[in-house]
């Protein structure tokens, strides 16, 4: 038994699962029990049409029954190659995996000369394809040709019983005598004897084709759910095989003018410079990417900008208007200030205008807060346009 331990499979967890044929051996067995059904109902009459030719009867059952059993054993064996797959894909360290395949043992052969994650050519992939498909080809070819053999036993048979038909009714014919006026109860007679001998060759006839047609129709329907159980079991297989493949840009195989292949160092040298084309060209759309984005940082932080630029502009006509409030406000306040002089105003006045000088104060120092406060935000916003306008150039000058 082979084993496989050595094989890192890591690579193989996340392939497609490859379902077993149970469902079509469930409806292959679902239809032979339904045949057994119906020969059971009707055996005494397929007893006696057996009996009409043993020999060649029993032949045509004989060969009905390796065909049954040929087919099932396709269908069963499709079970054990994906067994193999399984076994594969849960493979440990120390774990030996499944008896090697009779389908897939180039991919066995494959994985248990490799030293690391197995990676698969296209070219090696559709060679892998092309033997499974011949090796299911093969036992398709055989399960026709036993369909075949039926049909020509049964009508062996059919034409064997007709010869033996035709002769026995010539026989009968020139035996019999009507000359002379004789006993017609005895002329019944010989007829009904040489009657009897054409009519077990028609019984041959047509027990052999009855056999050999039925034969053919079991047959034919297992190898029908035999071929869909195999196809379905390719069509994972060619999954499997592409998700664990590495393929080319070219994606065909390069051969020279004198139709011979390229040897096997410049194939992989020509992959090899194809895979770094295609990681530059990842690289260059990631590099696209992140400009993309810088930009539109950029856009949103000129937008941000605009926007404290308005809000600066209302806020310097909002200060403009306050201090030529003040300025106007300052003669009124003088003005009242020597009024109340000169017209001698008492304590509650003189403290309402002092209160009223105590907050203007006040609010000409909040109005130098909020003007620095805006001074240092919109620095704040030019330092990092800057280094952000650096660090786009930095990083295009790397690209």
């Amino acid at each position: 038994m082979t084993t496989y331990s050595n094989v890192e499979t890591h690579n193989l967890a996340g392939t497609p699962n490859i379902k077993k044929p149970r469902r079509y051996l469930i409806r292959m067995a679902i239809f032979i029990a339904i045949a057994i059904a119906i020969t059971a109902f009707l055996y005494p009459q397929i007893q006696t049409a057996f009996f009409a030719n043993p020999l060649l009867n029993g032949l045509i059952i004989l060969v009905l029954i390796f065909g049954i059993l040929f087919i099932f054993r396709q269908v069963f064996m499709l079970s054990g190659e994906v067994n193999w797959t399984q076994s594969l894909r849960r493979l440990e360290s120390t774990q030996p995996t499944a008896r090697p395949p009779r389908l897939l043992a180039p991919l066995a052969t494959i994985i248990h000369d490799s030293k690391g994650p197995v990676r698969l050519s296209a070219m090696t992939m559709n060679t892998l394809l092309d033997s499974v498909s011949a090796r299911l080809d093969e036992g398709r070819d055989i399960s026709r040709y036993l369909i075949n053999v039926l049909v020509f036993l049964g009508l062996l048979g059919t034409f064997w019983g007709l010869l033996e038909t035709v002769d026995s009714v010539g026989g009968a014919i020139s035996t019999l005598n009507v000359g002379g006026g004789g006993d017609f109860a005895r002329i019944f007679d010989e007829l009904k004897l040489g009657l009897e001998k054409p009519l077990s060759g028609m019984a041959v006839a047509f027990s052999s084709s009855l056999f050999g047609l039925s034969g053919s129709l079991i047959l034919g329907f297992l190898d029908m759910q035999a071929g869909q159980a195999q196809n379905r079991f390719y069509t994972d297989l060619e999954e499997w095989l592409t998700s664990i493949t590495r393929f080319t840009s070219s994606g065909s195989a390069i051969a020279t003018d004198g139709d011979q292949s390229i040897p096997a160092y410049v194939h992989a040298l020509l992959e090899q410079t194809g895979e770094s084309l295609n990681n530059l060209q990842r690289t260059l759309a990631r590099n696209e990417d992140k400009r993309g984005s810088a930009e539109n940082s950029l856009i949103s932080l000129s937008e941000r900008l605009a926007a404290l630029t308005d809000q600066m502009r209302t806020e310097q006509d909002l200060m403009v208007r306050l201090a030529e409030n003040q300025t106007e406000l300052k003669p009124v306040l003088e003005r009242i200030a020597k009024s109340g002089e000169t017209a001698g105003l008492d304590q509650a006045s003189r403290n309402h205008l002092r209160n009223l000088d105590v907050h203007m104060v006040r609010l000409l120092e909040e109005s130098a807060d909020g003007r620095d406060h805006v001074v240092q935000e919109i620095r704040s916003d030019i330092k990092l346009l800057t280094r952000t306008i650096a660090a786009i150039a930095e990083e295009s000058r790397r690209g």
